[in-house]
């Protein structure tokens, strides 16, 4: 038996039992309700006025995400206000995500640039750490809320779009590595459009899925970056770092426009303090301190709550000390990223792909979340494994 193959279903199936017992969960008193419960449009199923609803409306929820609000809607026509159904879908979504990041860690470790799709399979220095981040980003206690709370499948439907745009932007990178060193022998240069993007299905298809993600929710506006780290490794494409930046202009257009509808509809909505409501300080300092919380409660997920809200004063001797420990962690990072760079990638995903939603631009009042580390937390989590690995 192939083991990859055999892994994934591994991995599918354990994910599958572990989230049986949400089936008989209802819904919650948080959010549910104007996503589902209280939203007669919703619960209409997928109708046109609905659909039409779902593209335009700013105002229910302070968020622009109409592939969010046709799931909800998809899950109504076929299900009713049958809340266990409803939950088993954001457990089959988060199941598939989780298979997906396995298959993705796969052809970054397993197949280089230059060798072509179908001749060359996962080292056994990859399959294992490959299978243990996808393990642990499946049945970590962090995940638990992004997938067991129905108003939250925006977390689960995202993420599933944004894994997607990674496997297609890999192959990508991969086949055209493979026909630029061929062309090279021709002496010949890979082709490129008009406004100097490249001519390739798998990029475009990449960029789709990108805008899918989006407007399933925001938190992939860092996408285009966490590209960057991927070129650095396992990639390694990055010494031609300007034309690197410069091939992802589309990516970084939509998640500028992104920021600018996001930030538009959650301000209308009410839901961005101003600096006079919270200050820059505590802001800042909120952030400092909620990195180091989120690692902590990687390594020991207690007293874990839905809201842990904005406090007016900070312990300041805490985030002083959770600033130096952030410090040296990224000094260490830094120092080891000619010899370990998956630790540097790794730590580089957690800080950005948290930066949306650290609290620097506040809503909700809300000093941080769970839910929030769905997918930085996969930095950390391959940073650790290929750290075992080596």
């Amino acid at each position: 038996m192939r083991r990859p193959p055999f892994i994934a279903l591994l991995l599918a199936l354990i994910t599958l039992v572990a989230y049986l017992p949400v089936a008989r969960d209802s819904f919650s008193n948080f959010d549910d309700d104007v996503y589902v419960t209280d939203n007669r449009v919703v619960q209409n199923g997928l109708t046109w006025a609905g659909i039409k609803w779902a593209f335009t409306s700013w105002r229910r929820a302070s968020h622009w995400h109409p592939l969010t609000w046709l799931s909800h809607m998809t899950d109504c026509e076929l299900f009713g206000l049958n809340a266990g159904a409803q939950h088993y879908v954001s457990v089959l979504f988060h199941t598939a995500n989780a298979v997906l990041l396995f298959l993705l860690l796969l052809r970054l470790t397993g197949l280089r640039p230059g060798t072509k799709a179908g001749t060359s399979s996962p080292p056994p220095g990859a399959l294992w750490p490959a299978a243990f981040v996808a393990a642990l980003f499946a049945w970590h206690p962090l995940h638990v809320e992004s997938v067991a709370w129905i108003a939250k499948r925006k977390n689960v439907l995202c993420t599933f779009f944004g894994l997607l745009t990674l496997l297609a932007y890999t192959r990508y990178v991969q086949n055209s590595e493979s026909r630029s060193q061929t062309l090279e022998t021709e002496g010949k240069r890979l082709p490129t459009s008009v406004l100097g993007l490249p001519v390739s299905g798998f990029y475009w298809l990449a960029l789709f899925f990108f805008a899918l993600g989006l407007m399933a929710k925001p938190m992939l506006v860092t996408l285009p970056f966490v590209m960057l780290l991927l070129d650095y490794w396992p990639l390694q494409r990055f010494p031609l770092f300007l034309r690197l930046a410069l091939e992802k202009w589309p990516f970084f257009l939509l998640a500028s426009a992104s920021c600018v509808v996001t930030f538009i509809a959650q301000h209308n909505g009410g839901f961005v303090p101003t600096l006079q409501q919270v200050p820059l300080d505590l802001r800042l300092g909120n952030a400092l301190l909620s990195y180091a919380l989120y690692l902590g409660k990687v390594v020991w997920p207690a007293k874990l709550a839905v809201v842990y809200p904005m406090q007016s004063q900070l312990p300041w001797a805490g985030v002083a000390a959770a600033a130096v420990f952030l410090m040296v962690i990224t000094w260490l990072a830094w120092r080891a990223r000619q010899r370990c760079p998956y630790l540097l990638v790794g730590w580089l995903w957690f800080l950005g792909t948290l930066v949306p939603v650290i609290g620097l631009v506040q809503n909700y009042g809300e000093a941080l979340s769970d839910r929030f580390t769905y997918i930085p937390l996969v930095g950390v989590f391959i940073a650790v494994a290929f750290g075992i690995k080596d």
